[in-house]
């Protein structure tokens, strides 16, 4: 499974600002501006596209000149399949912010989607390496996602052995690497990434492609250790919906 993360920096969603008697119009242009990003996220999360571009494109003339906006702005566009506007929207975003290594996580999503990836791998790495990025190994994690994506698989491999190295208990990349070593006839390397994820903390999607490389494995203990957990931890999830397939 591939699959790349987006971090949108507007996520503390709260539907009322603070306003001050005699800020100015400025101020309170960028207070609103605020609570229309955040308002605008907060539809777009709920997939009411249609009020979250009204609210976000509001944003944008209210606050020009907020990266923030921007960003979220052309992650909209994207799930409007408009990709013309967004990657307009993400140069304006990096333009404005050229140091904010989130927008330029997102934009590099974006560019590995749509089939640029040298760019995406170099905002990827560039992305990894700032201090002051919060999560780089998503970065990372996101440049091995972009390179499997092209057939780069061992490059993809040390990618995400880079962000485990990185943060150990990142769930996605352990996934990631299990998936893809896996699929290159590697159940045993694959098994090993799992099991040591899992003496750290456990994910449904790790557990679940557990038990298919204990099938490749022709374990069946393995197999029912994976799924028991699976059912314990997660009893309503839709990995364990996904078993009975698996089991038989």
């Amino acid at each position: 499974m591939i699959r790349l993360l987006f971090g949108l920096t507007p996520l503390l969603l709260c539907a009322c600002v603070s306003t001050s008697n005699g800020s100015g119009g400025a101020r309170n242009d960028k207070d609103a501006a605020q609570a229309n990003m955040q308002l605008g996220v907060a539809y777009m999360q709920q997939n009411n596209l249609p009020v979250a571009k009204e609210k976000l494109e509001r944003a944008a003339k209210q606050a020009p000149r907020n990266a923030d906006v921007h960003s979220a702005l052309a992650y909209l566009y994207e799930r409007l399949n408009q990709p013309k506007q967004a990657e307009n929207e993400y140069r304006t975003a990096l333009r404005l912010a050229p140091d904010n290594s989130e927008v330029s996580n997102n934009f590099a999503v974006f560019l590995c989607r749509n089939g640029h990836t040298e760019e995406a791998l170099k905002r990827f790495e560039a992305a990894s390496q700032d201090r002051l990025y919060r999560t780089p190994w998503a970065a990372l994690t996101n440049a091995g996602v972009c390179l499997r994506g092209v057939k780069r698989f061992d490059e993809a491999r040390a990618s995400f052995e880079r962000a485990l190295r990185m943060r150990p208990n990142h769930a996605e990349a352990a996934y990631q690497l299990a998936d893809l070593q896996l699929n290159q006839q590697q159940p045993d390397a694959a098994s090993k990434t799992i099991d040591n994820f899992l003496t750290m903390a456990a994910s449904p999607d790790l557990l679940l492609l557990g038990v298919r490389v204990a099938n490749a494995r022709g374990d069946r203990v393995q197999r029912e250790s994976y799924a028991r957990r699976l059912r314990r931890d997660y009893p309503n999830s839709a990995q364990v919906r996904a078993l009975p397939e698996l089991m038989q």
